[in-house]
C-alpha cells in the first residue's frame, strides 16, 4: 500500500520527478517527463504496477526494527539524505537525480557510519502506467554487469554492483554495507534502440548537482521570517519546471485524491497559465529575473496563434491535445478511483486566466524588462481574445464541472487584463487600442461592483446573482480592484470566515455541498486560500492573526518542507497532488506579507 502522501520525498532533474517514500520505496517516477508514462506507478496502484525498494532488511526475531533517525535535503538542494539506524549499525541513503548532461537518471546511495547493514532491494519495473510488463536479462558490457529491461520504445539500465534476482515477476537481492564502505545504484532510463549509456562517476554527478542548485539558491535573499520554508518553496517551483522549454507543472503527480474515495481525482502534471504566471511572480519578487523571462518565451511559443485558439492550459512543451481518460487498471491511491492521465479542463473556457498572465508580464515591464517584436503582439492578442468573450460565462478558476456562470473572480481578472494593457500603453510607450481596453475595463468595473457585490450581506459573491461566497475573492485586492481595506473587502473576508473557516481554522475553496460544480459534494481545505487569507490579514493590521495561521499552514508541511495541495485536519493528513505548485507560491506571497507588516509595525512602534 502506498505511504501517506505527506510521508513522500521529492527530487527532480528539471525534466521529471521521483517520489521516494519514508520507508524507502520510489513508487512514482515517469520517464523522460513529467508528463511522460511512468515505469513506478505504486502510489496509484500497488507494488505490482511499478515500484523500487531499498532499505534495511527487516530479520524477523530481531528486537529493533530498522528506523529513519532522520531525512532532510542537503541544504539548497533536491539531494535527499536519509539516515537508517538498526540493531547492526547506522547508514545513510543518498538519493538524487543528476542535472545537466546525463540523461535520465536516479542514483541510490548507500554508505555504511557504523557497524554492518544488510540492505534489501525489491525493483519491479512496470512501463505504461504500471501496466506493461518489461522483458528482463543481465547484460556485460565495459562497465561490469548490469539489468536491463527493455518495452517496446523504453529500456531501463541498472548498474549495481549486487544486482537483485528474479523473483517471479520482481527482482530482490540483498547485500551488506560496511562502516566506510559505499554502494551506488545507478538506474538509467533510455530509447531502447540506443546503446545503453555507460556508468557515470557518481562523485562527480553529485558535486555538480549540489552546485546547480546551491548556485541557483544564491539568488535568494533573505526577507525575515519563515526564509527557509520561501527558499524551498522557490527550490520547488524550481524543480517543477521543465529545464529546456520553460514549462512549469502544477505538480508530479496524477489522481492523487482531493477527497480520499471520491472522484476529484485530477492530473496536474501539465502547465496551467494561471500557476504558472503566479509563479512567475513569485520568482521576480525574489530576484530570479532569469526564469520569468524563460517561462515567457514558454508562454509566447505555446499561446501563439490564433487568439481565439488560447488554452488554460498546454504540454510541457506547449502541447495542446492532453485527452483525458482512466486508467481502469490502476486501483487508485489507497483505493481512491479513478486515475485519470490527461485532462478535460483543457477544453474548458476560464475566463481568469489572461488576467493572472497580464498581471505576470506587467511585473515584468515594471522591473525593466523590455518587450519585444513579439511579445507585445501577443499579449495585444491575448486582449483581443479577453474582448471577444468579454460576456462570455465561464467554468471559472476552481474548474467547475458543473454548467458555466458569470464567476465574479473571473470577471475581476478580465478587468485586471485591460488594466494592464491600458498601464502598457499610458505608462511604458507600448502601442494598442487603449481607448476601446479602457472603456471595457471601466464597463467591467461598473458591472462587478453592481452584480458581483451583494449589499444585503455586504460581500461580494461567487458568481452573479447567489449569495454563496468563494476563497479567490481574496484574489481582488492582490490584482488592485480594490484595495485591501475596503469596506466591501472588509465585509467579504468577514463572510468567507463564517462561511468558508472549518473547525481547524482552515479556509475551504467554496462549500462543494451547495455550490454547483458538477461533482459529488467533499473535498478539504486547498491551502493556497488560507495562505491568501494570512496576506489578506498581514495587509490590514490583522498581524498577530495572521502570523497564528501562518504557523499552522506552515505546520501542515512535512519534514522536507513540501506541500500538498489541500490537508485533511481531522485525519492529519495531506490530500490533493503532491507537492504543489499553487500551495507553494501562495506560501511565498503569504510570508512576504507578513513579513512586510511586521517590519510596518516595528517601525511605527519605534
Amino acid at each position: 500500500m502506498a505511504s501517506p502522501i505527506e510521508e513522500y520525498g521529492f527530487i527532480s532533474d528539471l525534466h521529471t520527478g521521483a517520489l521516494v517514500s519514508r520507508e524507502g520505496s520510489i513508487d512514482w517516477l515517469c520517464l523522460p517527463r513529467f508528463d511522460s508514462e511512468s515505469i513506478f506507478a505504486a502510489l496509484v496502484g500497488d507494488e505490482s504496477n511499478g515500484r523500487w525498494l531499498l532499505a534495511p532488511s527487516r530479520n524477523v526475531g530481531h528486537s529493533f526494527e530498522p528506523v529513519v533517525v532522520r531525512r532532510s535535503y542537503r541544504p539548497s538542494t533536491f539531494i535527499l539524505e536519509t539516515l537508517w539506524k538498526t540493531e547492526e549499525g547506522e547508514v545513510l541513503v543518498t538519493e538524487f537525480m543528476p542535472v545537466g548532461g546525463h540523461g535520465s537518471l536516479l542514483i541510490r546511495r548507500v554508505h555504511g557510519l557504523q557497524g554492518q547493514v544488510v540492505m534489501r532491494q525489491e525493483l519491479e519495473l512496470r512501463f505504461g502506467y504500471g501496466k506493461i510488463l518489461p522483458w528482463v536479462c543481465r547484460i556485460h558490457d565495459d562497465d561490469g554487469e548490469a539489468l536491463l529491461a527493455v518495452a517496446g520504445p523504453q529500456a531501463v539500465l541498472l548498474r549495481a554492483a549486487h544486482l537483485p534476482r528474479a523473483a517471479g515477476y520482481s527482482h530482490v537481492g540483498e547485500f551488506p554495507v560496511a562502516a566506510g564502505q559505499t554502494v551506488d545504484l545507478q538506474l538509467h532510463a533510455f530509447p531502447s534502440h540506443n546503446v545503453p549509456p555507460p556508468a557515470i562517476d557518481v562523485d562527480q554527478a553529485l558535486q555538480t548537482t549540489s552546485a546547480y542548485w546551491t548556485n541557483w539558491s544564491r539568488n535568494f535573499i533573505p526577507q525575515g521570517s519563515y526564509d527557509r520554508e520561501v527558499e524551498r518553496s522557490l527550490l520547488v517551483l524550481r524543480a517543477l519546471t521543465h529545464a529546456r522549454t520553460g514549462g512549469i507543472v502544477a505538480a508530479p503527480t496524477t489522481s492523487l485524491p482531493e477527497e480520499f474515495g471520491g472522484e476529484r481525482n485530477w492530473d496536474y502534471r501539465y502547465c496551467w497559465l494561471r500557476d504558472a504566471a503566479l509563479t512567475l511572480e513569485a520568482m521576480m519578487t525574489h530576484g530570479f529575473r532569469q526564469e520569468a523571462l524563460y517561462w515567457r518565451n514558454w508562454l509566447l511559443r505555446a499561446i501563439a496563434g490564433d487568439p481565439h485558439d488560447l488554452q488554460i492550459m498546454y504540454g510541457i512543451a506547449g502541447e495542446r491535445e492532453l485527452p483525458e481518460r482512466v486508467l481502469n487498471h490502476l486501483a487508485g491511491y489507497r483505493g481512491s478511483a479513478p486515475v485519470r492521465v490527461g485532462n478535460g479542463a483543457v477544453n474548458q473556457y476560464q475566463g481568469d486566466v489572461v488576467g493572472e498572465v497580464m498581471v505576470a508580464l506587467a511585473k515584468l515591464r515594471d522591473q525593466g524588462v523590455h518587450e519585444d517584436h513579439f511579445s507585445w503582439p501577443l499579449q495585444r492578442n491575448m486582449l483581443l481574445y479577453v474582448e471577444n468573450n468579454a460576456s462570455r460565462k465561464d467554468h471559472g478558476i476552481w474548474e467547475m464541472r458543473g454548467e458555466k456562470r458569470d464567476f465574479t473572480h473571473s470577471r475581476v481578472m478580465m478587468w485586471a487584463a485591460l488594466d494592464r494593457g491600458v498601464r502598457a500603453v499610458e505608462q511604458h510607450g507600448l502601442d494598442g487600442p487603449v481607448e476601446r481596453w479602457a472603456e471595457l475595463r471601466d464597463h467591467l468595473r461598473s458591472e462587478i461592483l453592481e452584480r458581483g457585490f451583494n449589499k444585503e450581506i455586504n460581500s461580494f459573491t461567487q458568481t452573479y446573482g447567489r449569495t454563496d461566497v468563494d476563497a479567490s475573492l481574496l484574489v481582488l485586492p492582490q490584482v488592485g480592484f480594490l484595495a485591501y481595506d475596503d469596506d466591501r473587502i472588509l465585509g467579504t473576508v468577514s463572510r468567507l470566515e463564517r462561511d468558508l473557516l472549518d473547525g481547524n481554522g482552515l479556509l475551504l475553496r467554496y462549500r462543494t455541498e451547495t455550490c454547483l460544480d458538477g461533482l459529488a459534494p467533499g473535498e478539504h481545505p486547498f491551502l493556497a486560500c488560507s495562505f491568501w487569507l494570512v496576506e489578506q490579514y498581514s495587509r490590514t493590521g490583522r498581524v498577530s492573526e495572521a502570523k497564528s495561521l501562518m504557523d499552522k499552514l506552515i505546520g501542515l508541511g512535512n519534514d522536507l518542507g513540501l506541500l500538498s495541495e489541500e490537508y485533511d485536519a481531522i485525519e492529519h493528513r495531506m490530500a490533493g497532488n503532491y507537492p504543489q505548485a499553487f500551495s507553494h507560491l501562495a506560501l511565498i506571497r503569504a510570508a512576504d506579507a507578513l513579513n512586510g507588516a511586521v517590519r510596518h509595525l516595528k517601525r511605527t512602534m519605534a
